[in-house]
């Protein structure tokens, strides 16, 4: 007896419904059974929804600045690179060789697979100024809500017209104003200012069977930052299992080839491009618990592989950031595949030595949040599409998301911004403001790191750390610890020496001093990195990593 084969039915499990392209000016959705969806508004509210996530970002960035919470490690070095692109030179950073002891013709390019940081050049032929990255980022960020409403519409494509609706105004909401992207602009500028539309992008294209443009869009991907071939692959591999739950052979083949050409482009650029920009062997291992290397790793890994566990565990703060992460979403991107796009970037983290990683005050949590906020909405829109309580369920669900959502973002610095005193530098470091004017154009300069921002545009200039490097200038705070001393006593033996041996005080205020070398004379210690310089490491102070929330 034979029994007839027919085209597998869809699974509950299954992508979201694929919507048809809407004619061109048209507001509305069409499903594939053909039903077209009236939404009158939509690009109005896309257009108010992405101004709100550009006036947020760039009002939360510009009050950083204000504050001088910006400093030269990290927006100082991106300032850096990125006026040497504009000028038409290698991304080199003053502020991030020396400190580290790079040799001089160390790049950025060494030390991040960043080559799109490029498309940023032109902005500084417009204004030569650390803020305009500022803007660019809110604006990178903002470019996004639109194809979060569209993700919205097309996970909810057969849900009743108020839900649908509902579900897409609260999407562009969660997302415009996501405490990962507060925190970001928060921090300054970072390459995650590319990540984090791209990876809307190719989710998009993904979602709607537009596996070509979805693949290009990976590839890009891969040219944000080094490790995210990783997120490309994992990305591939979800294409390839929808596909073959729809029985589509040619669109698996796609997938499986994306999910082994972004790892591929990650390790080759890891193992070569890296190391041939001048990238210290080792110096950016963080797993030391897991191997010396990438290879004794893996080998201990497959001969123990519990100890994955027991590292990504252990300390518990590990556990804190991920329950934090993944709970102001209500936990909603645990229920779809697209969650699997993350583990890479959450696996990095957890099983980093690096106490940095494990706190959800930095930018790394924006590279996760597109891909949360997408796989939340279609666990909502399977949700909907189940014939039992589910669906009833789902709107709450909803609601519920958002309102952690939202109370995140409101306790991680929103609320702050409209708080007159946190727009107030705080008086050492109005000090700080204030003497950096009083350095010429052109100067030599070794300030704190705090202010170091505010003079890369018109002078040479490095963050004064325990090294003396001999500058011209010398600006620094003897009362109020800074990056990278461990304490006051450091900062002030800094300034002692220096006024022994060819210094002078020319400006002191609230603790803030400012030295200028006018005698030539040796300085005890003093060294300059040149060709073959040893990179060091950072020291990561012994407070960092205890909560999650310590900035």
């Amino acid at each position: 007896m034979t029994t007839k084969v027919g085209r597998p039915q869809q699974r509950a499990a299954e992508p979201i419904p694929k919507l048809q392209e809407k004619a061109p000016g048209g507001d509305g959705v069409t499903s594939e059974t053909g039903h077209r969806f009236p939404e009158p508004g939509m690009r109005q509210k896309s257009a108010a929804t992405a101004l709100l996530c550009f006036i947020a970002c760039c009002l939360v960035g510009l009050q950083s600045w204000t504050t001088l919470r910006l400093t030269g490690f990290d927006l100082g070095i991106f300032d850096q690179a990125v006026r040497a692109y504009s000028h038409f030179d290698p991304p080199r950073s003053a502020i991030k060789s020396i400190h580290h002891e790079f040799p001089p013709e160390f790049t950025l390019l060494g030390d991040h697979f960043t080559p799109l940081m490029a498309a940023l050049a032109p902005l500084y032929w417009i204004w030569d100024d650390p803020r305009v990255l500022i803007i660019a980022q809110a604006g990178l960020f903002a470019i996004g809500v639109p194809v979060v409403r569209r993700i919205a519409r097309q996970c909810c494509v057969d849900a009743p017209d108020p839900f649908r609706r509902r579900i897409v105004d609260f999407a562009g909401i969660i997302y415009a104003l996501g405490w990962p992207l507060l925190n970001a602009a928060n921090t300054g500028f970072h390459e995650v200012a590319f990540a984090v539309p791209i990876v809307l992008m190719m989710l998009d294209r993904g979602l709607a069977q537009r596996y070509a443009a979805a693949a290009a869009w990976g590839v890009v991907l891969c040219a944000v930052k080094e490790d995210l071939g990783l997120v490309v692959g994992a990305f591939g591999l979800l294409l390839a299992v929808r596909a073959h739950r729809r029985g589509n052979r040619k669109d698996r083949r796609n997938g499986v080839a994306l999910a082994a050409v972004g790892p591929a482009i990650s390790a080759v650029v890891i193992a070569w491009f890296l190391p041939a920009m001048g990238s210290p062997k080792g110096y950016y291992w963080s797993y030391a618990r897991l191997g010396q290397d990438g290879g004794s790793a893996l080998v201990n890994v497959l001969a123990a592989p519990w100890m994955l566990f027991e590292i990504a565990f252990t300390p518990s703060i590990k556990i804190l950031m991920v329950l934090w992460i993944l709970g102001t979403l209500a936990f909603l991107p645990l229920g779809s595949g697209t969650f699997l796009l993350a583990v890479p970037l959450l696996a990095e983290r957890v099983l980093s030595d690096n106490p940095n990683h494990w706190v959800v005050i930095n930018h790394y949590d924006a590279f996760l949040w597109p891909i949360l906020v997408v796989a939340s909405l279609e666990s909502v829109g399977r949700m909907q599409r189940m014939k039992n309580r589910r669906r009833s369920l789902s709107v709450g669900i909803a609601g519920v998301c958002a309102v952690l959502s939202m109370a995140a973002s409101a306790f991680l610095g929103i609320s702050g911004l409209v708080d007159p005193s946190h727009w107030k530098p705080s008086p050492d470091k109005s000090a700080l403001s204030e003497a950096v004017d009083l350095i010429p154009d052109g100067a030599t300069a070794e300030v704190d790191n705090a202010v170091a921002p505010r003079l890369t545009s018109r002078a040479d200039v490095m963050i004064v750390d325990e090294t003396p490097r001999g500058a011209g200038w010398v600006l620094l705070r003897e009362k109020d610890r800074t990056f990278p001393f461990e304490g006051v006593s450091q900062q002030k033996q800094r300034i002692s020496l220096l006024l022994r041996n060819g210094y002078i005080e020319v400006w002191h205020q609230n603790g803030v001093v400012l030295l200028h070398r006018v005698e030539d004379l040796p300085i005890p210690g003093m060294r300059i990195p040149g060709p073959d310089s040893v990179p060091v490491r950072e020291k990561v102070p012994s407070d960092v990593g205890r909560n999650i929330f310590q900035r």
